[in-house]
């Protein structure tokens, strides 16, 4: 069997992503990936191993591929642990980059999008357990694998992490990257995946479609105008998913696309390089 200390899994497989190695690792584990709050690395292993992430195992493919992300408040370490196939146990620390984010002031907005009325926290109970549902899926699928890609053309409107404060009210901080574009601009699937969640009216984000992409990582996207795709759909990349809209809280046309990995947050513009030219039709 060849050493995959020589099998290194290149940036590429991500897209333009800042790689990093971890260096000094155990023999049969590798990284490659932004090591940094909100960032995605893929790792590799020998086939047949056991990975725990920061204490929860993670999903090992059959040929030794696994995924991990770090949250947007992630701490300065997390830890990494492997079960060779001969029992062999290895340990590493990851460190993580932190990061400052930006403060963004959003009025408009109408008050009840703000400070929802309480007849309608039952719905929005019921909505927040369907995204969940359709996030929490660990599907044996290796997408992420294809690398990503934008998923609309348009004016970077918001980013990761940015701390939201809504008609003057501090707010949960932004988990997307948002992409300003005229109603009905196509919304297209950034990688091959299995779509979990189509809903056409959300109370907070509109029109969303949640895309899993395999080990726990998925994409969202918020506030549809239209819908193309339904649950259970398989997508290749670049698959028209939908159109953009300003449907749920929104003040104007605009994509919010998020991803995640399991429970933890990442950025979205980590996995691609400079938004499409909004002036040449997305190849």
């Amino acid at each position: 069997m060849h050493s995959l200390a020589v099998q290194r899994i290149h940036s590429a497989v991500l897209g333009p992503v800042l790689a990093a190695l971890i260096m000094g690792a155990a023999p049969g584990l590798e990284l490659d990936g932004n090591f940094v709050q909100g960032g995605l690395a893929l790792g590799r292993v020998l086939p047949g191993s056991e990975v725990e992430f920061d204490g929860a195992a993670v999903r090992v493919s059959d040929d030794g591929n696994f995924v991990i992300g770090f949250g947007r408040d992630e701490g300065a370490k997390v830890d990494i642990t492997v079960r060779h196939p001969d029992g062999r146990i290895e340990k590493q620390s990851i460190a993580v980059k932190s990061r400052q984010y930006d403060i963004q002031r959003i009025d408009g907005l109408p008050p009840k999008k703000v400070t929802p009325p309480p007849e309608t926290m039952a719905r929005i109970r019921k909505e927040i357990r369907l995204v969940k549902n359709a996030r929490a899926r660990d599907l044996a699928r290796t997408d992420f694998l294809a690398g990503f890609r934008w998923p609309a053309r348009g004016r970077i409107s918001g980013v990761y992490g940015s701390q939201r404060v809504l008609n003057g009210e501090p707010r949960r901080p932004h988990f997307g990257v948002d992409i300003a574009a005229p109603v009905g601009t196509p919304v297209r699937a950034p990688a091959p995946g299995l779509v979990t969640l189509a809903q056409p009216d959300l109370y907070f984000s509109g029109g969303t479609i949640i895309i899993d992409h395999g080990h726990g990582l998925s994409s969202s996207f918020l506030h549809l105008s239209a819908l193309a795709v339904k649950v259970g759909d398989v997508v290749t990349t670049d698959t028209v998913i939908g159109e953009i809209g300003a449907t749920g809280r929104a003040t104007g046309p605009h994509l919010d696309w998020r991803m995640n990995f399991k429970e933890r947050r990442l950025d979205p513009q980590l996995l691609v390089g400079a938004p499409p030219s909004l002036d040449n039709d997305q190849k």
